[in-house]
Protein backbone atom coordinates (compact mmCIF):
# COMPACT_ATOMS: atom_id res chain seq x y z
CA UNK A 1 0.00 0.00 0.00
CA UNK A 2 0.95 3.55 -0.88
CA UNK A 3 -1.27 5.72 0.84
CA UNK A 4 -2.14 9.06 0.59
CA UNK A 5 -4.41 11.87 2.68
CA UNK A 6 -5.40 14.82 0.39
CA UNK A 7 -7.99 17.22 1.91
CA UNK A 8 -10.12 18.27 -1.08
CA UNK A 9 -12.23 21.44 -1.58
CA UNK A 10 -16.13 21.61 -1.42
CA UNK A 11 -15.29 22.07 -5.43
CA UNK A 12 -14.29 18.32 -5.59
CA UNK A 13 -16.66 16.37 -3.81
CA UNK A 14 -17.33 14.72 -6.72
CA UNK A 15 -14.16 12.16 -6.15
CA UNK A 16 -16.20 11.16 -2.99
CA UNK A 17 -19.11 10.40 -5.49
CA UNK A 18 -18.25 6.59 -5.67
CA UNK A 19 -17.65 5.57 -2.45
CA UNK A 20 -20.52 7.89 -1.05
CA UNK A 21 -22.63 5.49 -3.01
CA UNK A 22 -20.78 2.26 -1.42
CA UNK A 23 -21.22 3.64 2.04
CA UNK A 24 -25.26 4.14 1.81
CA UNK A 25 -25.13 0.12 0.11
CA UNK A 26 -22.92 -0.88 2.61
CA UNK A 27 -25.62 0.76 5.47
CA UNK A 28 -28.25 -0.75 3.97
CA UNK A 29 -26.66 -4.25 3.60
CA UNK A 30 -25.83 -4.25 7.10
CA UNK A 31 -29.48 -2.32 8.47
CA UNK A 32 -31.95 -4.70 9.89
CA UNK A 33 -34.01 -2.24 10.77
CA UNK A 34 -36.12 -0.08 7.48
CA UNK A 35 -32.90 -0.90 4.94
CA UNK A 36 -35.25 0.50 2.47
CA UNK A 37 -34.49 4.15 3.85
CA UNK A 38 -31.36 3.92 2.21
CA UNK A 39 -33.33 2.82 -1.43
CA UNK A 40 -33.45 7.32 -1.67
CA UNK A 41 -29.72 8.24 -0.12
CA UNK A 42 -26.91 8.43 -2.08
CA UNK A 43 -24.12 11.31 -3.32
CA UNK A 44 -26.65 13.57 -4.84
CA UNK A 45 -29.27 13.25 -1.95
CA UNK A 46 -26.97 13.38 1.21
CA UNK A 47 -23.73 14.36 0.52
CA UNK A 48 -24.18 17.58 -1.89
CA UNK A 49 -27.28 19.26 0.20
CA UNK A 50 -24.86 18.67 3.73
CA UNK A 51 -22.19 20.01 1.80
CA UNK A 52 -24.39 23.29 0.46
CA UNK A 53 -26.30 23.73 4.00
CA UNK A 54 -22.53 23.66 6.16
CA UNK A 55 -21.04 26.60 7.49
CA UNK A 56 -17.83 24.82 7.42
CA UNK A 57 -16.89 21.54 5.40
CA UNK A 58 -13.63 19.50 5.76
CA UNK A 59 -13.51 16.27 3.14
CA UNK A 60 -10.56 14.53 3.48
CA UNK A 61 -9.55 11.40 0.93
CA UNK A 62 -7.67 8.58 1.17
CA UNK A 63 -5.36 7.29 -2.35
CA UNK A 64 -3.77 4.44 -2.75
CA UNK A 65 -1.48 5.44 -5.47
CA UNK A 66 -4.62 7.00 -7.52
CA UNK A 67 -7.21 4.98 -6.65
CA UNK A 68 -9.52 6.40 -3.72
CA UNK A 69 -9.95 4.07 -1.24
CA UNK A 70 -11.67 5.86 1.18
CA UNK A 71 -12.51 9.13 2.84
CA UNK A 72 -14.41 11.07 5.68
CA UNK A 73 -16.50 14.12 5.61
CA UNK A 74 -17.13 16.54 8.33
CA UNK A 75 -18.54 19.38 9.04
CA UNK A 76 -19.63 22.73 11.01
CA UNK A 77 -23.58 23.32 10.89
CA UNK A 78 -26.28 25.18 13.02
CA UNK A 79 -27.61 23.38 15.58
CA UNK A 80 -30.97 23.86 13.65
CA UNK A 81 -29.80 22.32 10.70
CA UNK A 82 -30.08 18.87 12.73
CA UNK A 83 -34.32 19.09 13.23
CA UNK A 84 -35.73 18.50 10.47
CA UNK A 85 -38.53 16.87 7.72
CA UNK A 86 -35.85 13.73 8.26
CA UNK A 87 -35.89 13.61 11.66
CA UNK A 88 -34.33 15.71 15.11
CA UNK A 89 -31.64 14.14 15.61
CA UNK A 90 -31.20 15.88 19.25
CA UNK A 91 -32.38 18.32 21.71
CA UNK A 92 -31.48 21.37 20.72
CA UNK A 93 -31.78 23.08 23.95
CA UNK A 94 -28.81 20.53 24.92
CA UNK A 95 -26.41 21.88 22.93
CA UNK A 96 -25.45 25.68 24.13
CA UNK A 97 -23.75 27.23 21.17
CA UNK A 98 -25.58 28.08 17.69
CA UNK A 99 -23.25 25.82 16.06
CA UNK A 100 -22.15 21.54 16.21
CA UNK A 101 -19.54 19.72 14.71
CA UNK A 102 -20.70 15.93 13.31
CA UNK A 103 -18.71 13.72 11.51
CA UNK A 104 -21.25 12.89 8.61
CA UNK A 105 -19.47 10.77 6.30
CA UNK A 106 -16.75 8.62 6.61
CA UNK A 107 -15.77 5.09 4.63
CA UNK A 108 -12.84 2.91 3.94
CA UNK A 109 -13.13 0.22 1.45
CA UNK A 110 -13.17 -3.16 1.96
CA UNK A 111 -9.43 -4.77 2.14
CA UNK A 112 -8.12 -1.36 3.72
CA UNK A 113 -9.74 -1.89 6.82
CA UNK A 114 -7.72 -2.49 10.16
CA UNK A 115 -4.69 -1.01 8.97
CA UNK A 116 -5.40 2.30 11.05
CA UNK A 117 -6.66 4.33 8.12
CA UNK A 118 -9.86 5.06 10.25
CA UNK A 119 -7.57 6.31 13.24
CA UNK A 120 -5.71 8.74 11.12
CA UNK A 121 -8.79 10.06 9.69
CA UNK A 122 -11.03 10.26 12.71
CA UNK A 123 -8.03 12.07 14.06
CA UNK A 124 -7.54 14.76 11.19
CA UNK A 125 -11.85 15.22 11.78
CA UNK A 126 -11.84 16.01 15.52
CA UNK A 127 -8.67 18.35 15.16
CA UNK A 128 -10.42 19.82 12.59
CA UNK A 129 -13.60 19.92 14.52
CA UNK A 130 -11.84 21.41 17.78
CA UNK A 131 -10.69 24.99 15.76
CA UNK A 132 -13.51 26.41 16.23
CA UNK A 133 -14.51 28.45 19.33
CA UNK A 134 -18.34 28.48 18.16
CA UNK A 135 -18.37 24.53 18.46
CA UNK A 136 -18.19 22.54 21.84
CA UNK A 137 -20.57 19.64 20.94
CA UNK A 138 -19.43 16.73 18.46
CA UNK A 139 -21.82 14.43 17.24
CA UNK A 140 -21.85 11.40 14.90
CA UNK A 141 -24.36 9.16 13.29
CA UNK A 142 -24.20 5.24 12.79
CA UNK A 143 -26.79 4.00 11.21
CA UNK A 144 -27.92 0.31 12.60
CA UNK A 145 -26.65 -3.18 12.29
CA UNK A 146 -23.29 -1.13 11.77
CA UNK A 147 -21.59 -2.21 15.19
CA UNK A 148 -17.93 -2.23 14.24
CA UNK A 149 -18.44 1.82 13.62
CA UNK A 150 -19.87 2.32 17.28
CA UNK A 151 -17.03 0.41 18.58
CA UNK A 152 -14.63 2.02 17.06
CA UNK A 153 -16.49 5.79 17.67
CA UNK A 154 -16.93 4.93 21.32
CA UNK A 155 -13.22 3.64 21.99
CA UNK A 156 -12.42 7.11 21.14
CA UNK A 157 -14.72 8.86 23.18
CA UNK A 158 -17.96 8.98 21.76
CA UNK A 159 -20.77 8.21 23.67
CA UNK A 160 -23.87 6.58 23.08
CA UNK A 161 -26.55 9.32 23.89
CA UNK A 162 -29.99 7.97 22.33
CA UNK A 163 -31.48 6.47 19.15
CA UNK A 164 -33.37 7.96 16.46
CA UNK A 165 -36.15 6.92 13.97
CA UNK A 166 -37.05 4.12 15.98
CA UNK A 167 -33.52 2.57 16.56
CA UNK A 168 -32.64 3.33 12.80
CA UNK A 169 -30.06 5.45 13.95
CA UNK A 170 -27.56 5.76 16.92
CA UNK A 171 -26.98 9.10 18.00
CA UNK A 172 -23.07 9.64 19.45
CA UNK A 173 -22.20 12.77 21.10
CA UNK A 174 -18.91 13.90 22.71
Amino acid sequence: MNLKYEVITEDNISLCRDLCNELMAFQKSKAHITPERFDSMNFETRMVPSVKSAIHNYIVIVKDVEEIVGYVYSNVSPKEAYSNDFATFFDLSTVKKDNVGCLSQFFIKDGYRQFGIGSVLFNMSMEWLRQFNDVEDYFIYVSNGNTEALEFYVSKGFTVSHDILDGFITVLRK
